[in-house]
């Protein structure tokens, strides 16, 4: 089949009975969407065996690359044992060894682990262990959330209600219950007004709810470390639960293995997702300090109990790839190169595309960066056209509406760091006319 021809085929396949998140099918046979059908390294292969740069790590989720021999061992492993069986009053050996491995590194107190299968849905375990231990104590009027301008926290309905709306979930406001919010972390005062609300509200807060350094889908915004931890104790001092969100930032991204590390906190509940198994099966966990833990604790099927749990929770391949992929980070100084490759991408970016006429600004934390963009009018959709700039020339990116997202895997190298910057340099001057 000659080339073209069998992206065009799959294409057509696709939009026949596929829906893609986030994507309106009505046109999207016409975007020249991805068909991929391999990888290799931290390249993409599609159909037609033209190979893209998986510079935005498939979503955030990959750290390692892809196809890495020893996750793919693994995974078969496990599959010569069991693939899945229910975490429902039930135990599973590669489950509890991945929950000692965690407790050893993540920053909470004794901690707990219920797993899931998704970043959304850690944050609505969060939200409703947080209300029911206010239950569990007896304490009464806790039923609010402190959640931040411009947050994202998932796309299920109490989630979203944490999230600050905007063109994307705005059908679904109906939906969603109020929180109490204050600023993010675009205001220079963000931390100030949310201590402030924490002080004044304190008796009705079940919990507060931040994405520690960097609130990724509103577009790589991000916060001074010292003014997270001074929300953090804060929380702290009025007996306010705090549950950071890092479904985005956590397993290396910011250059810590978690980005509250960097922020000294000690949440009361941590929400994990996207990289904790390095990109390759779909998992989650909603992390609890022993003190929440504790107010769970009563008889057999009683009121204390978290009547809740997911089929495919605590999923055993998931599980056993997940704790392959800790040791790696560990084995291969994973971090060292993550800080490595941050101070060489932001010495590029400085040089190359903060200067350029059509950019507004570049933000980054590690390896999570978002390049704005400044469209002199709206419906230009510069965003988009510089993203598709880079795939052309072999680049995967994906933009947050005129907001460039860049963020490669963990391991990537100083060469593909330059090829990422080549490609967005290049597109930016051709959409821009920088």
């Amino acid at each position: 089949m000659p080339r073209e021809a069998a992206a065009h085929e799959w294409i057509g396949r696709d939009a026949a009975v596929v829906w893609h998140g986030f994507t309106q099918m009505g046109t999207y046979a016409t975007n020249s969407p991805l068909v991929i059908d391999r990888a290799e390294g931290r390249e993409l292969i599609d159909v037609d065996g033209r190979r893209y740069l998986d510079a935005i790590s498939s979503l955030w989720v990959n750290t390692l690359g892809h196809r890495v021999p020893e996750l793919d061992a693994a995974l078969v492993a496990q599959v010569n044992k069991v693939a899945h069986s229910t975490m429902l009053g039930n135990g599973n050996t590669v489950v509890i060894e991945l929950a000692e491995a965690l407790a050893g590194v993540v920053p909470v107190d004794a901690p707990h682990f219920l797993f899931a299968a998704d970043g959304a849905v850690a944050v609505e375990q969060a939200l409703k262990i947080a209300f029911q231990y206010w239950v569990n104590r007896g304490v009464e009027g806790r039923t609010q959330y402190l959640a931040l301008g411009d947050a994202y926290h998932g796309d299920t309905i109490g989630s979203l209600s944490l999230g600050d709306g905007g063109v994307f979930s705005a059908v679904f406001d109906p939906l969603c219950f109020p929180v109490v919010r204050t600023p993010g972390y675009a205001d220079p005062g963000w931390a100030a007004k949310a201590c402030a609300a924490v002080e004044g509200r304190a008796g009705e807060l079940a919990a507060v709810v931040i994405e520690p350094l960097v609130q990724g889908a509103s577009g790589m915004l991000c916060a001074e470390a010292a003014d997270v931890r001074a929300l953090g104790e804060t929380c702290r001092a009025h007996g306010v639960l705090l549950i950071c969100d890092e479904v985005a930032t956590g397993f290396g991204r910011t250059g810590t293995l978690f980005a509250s590390e960097q922020c000294g906190l000690r949440p009361d509940l941590l929400c994990l997702g996207k990289g904790i198994t390095g990109g390759y099966l779909a998992m989650s966990a909603t992390v609890t300090s022993g003190e929440v833990f504790d107010a769970f604790l009563g008889c057999d099927l009683g009121p204390q109990t978290f009547f809740h749990g997911h089929s495919y929770g605590g999923n055993a391949l998931a599980a056993a790839v997940a704790l392959e992929h800790l040791r790696l980070i560990e084995d291969w100084d994973v971090l060292a190169r993550v800080r490595a490759r941050t101070g060489q991408l932001s010495a590029l970016l400085e040089q190359r595309i903060a200067p350029l006429s059509g950019v507004a600004a570049v933000r980054q934390r590690g390896l999570m960066v978002g390049v704005e963009l400044a469209p002199p009018r709206p419906g230009l959709r510069w965003g988009r056209r510089v993203c598709a700039g880079a795939v052309a020339r072999g680049v995967l990116l994906r933009p947050l509406g005129d907001v460039v997202v860049v963020m490669p895997p963990l391991t990537t190298t100083e060469e593909e760091i330059v090829r990422i910057i080549d490609a967005l340099d290049a597109s930016v001057h051709e959409v821009t006319g920088s």
